[in-house]
């Protein structure tokens, strides 16, 4: 397990000397189109090219029931990547949902429709948004298990910021239809 670190460490920009906190990343990442499991790694191996993006571990694979989708949705492959990184939450967010197109997720009115990737902000440090392009942490993501099994196999000991050690949050957490699979895995390259 990597240790989060100090968010009074700083890491200076060469050029400017601008200052840039260090911050854990929680990612989560989702697919239940196309072909799942390339999806999630073409994901891993964005946010690992990203500059300043260090990943630092990728969880298990686990195959997911859909969680509050329409009728005759198809399972999820599901992980979570952990990071250290200097960029703020708004351009990690905007990369998410460039990573999201790259893999051509369709947007949808429809709440939880299924998708080609899904790429979830759950928690970047002790940032705090409640803005409609980014909720940090994540508004759902301390109650479902397809994101807490996952985080807990990296983190056993990491606390959802506001809510409590995962640990706890997890044995609270409907586990029906989380899988792991142990025939898949993802890569850091």
């Amino acid at each position: 397990m990597t240790e989060t670190p100090n968010p009074n460490l700083v890491d200076a920009d060469s050029l400017t000397g601008e200052m840039h906190p260090i911050r854990r990343v929680v990612v989560a990442l989702g697919s239940n189109l196309g072909e799942r499991l390339s999806s999630l790694q073409g994901a891993v191996d964005a946010l690992a090219d990203t500059p300043d993006f260090f990943v630092t571990g990728v969880s298990p694979v686990y195959e997911t029931a859909p969680v509050d989708s329409p009728d005759g949705s198809g399972p999820y492959l599901n992980a979570v990547v952990l990071a250290d990184t200097t960029l703020p939450a708004a351009r990690l967010m905007e990369r998410a949902l460039a990573i999201e197109d790259a893999y051509e997720r369709e947007r949808s009115h429809v709440r939880n429709a299924p998708r080609t990737l899904d790429v979830d902000l759950i928690v970047v440090g002790d940032r705090r948004s409640n803005e409609d392009f980014l909720r940090l942490p994540h508004p759902r993501a301390h109650e479902r298990a397809f994101v807490l099994q996952p985080w807990h196999d990296l983190e056993p000991d990491a606390v959802f910021p506001e809510r409590g050690p995962i640990a706890d949050l997890l044995m609270a957490a409907d586990s029906t239809g989380v899988k792991k699979r142990d025939d898949l895995t993802l890569e850091v390259e």
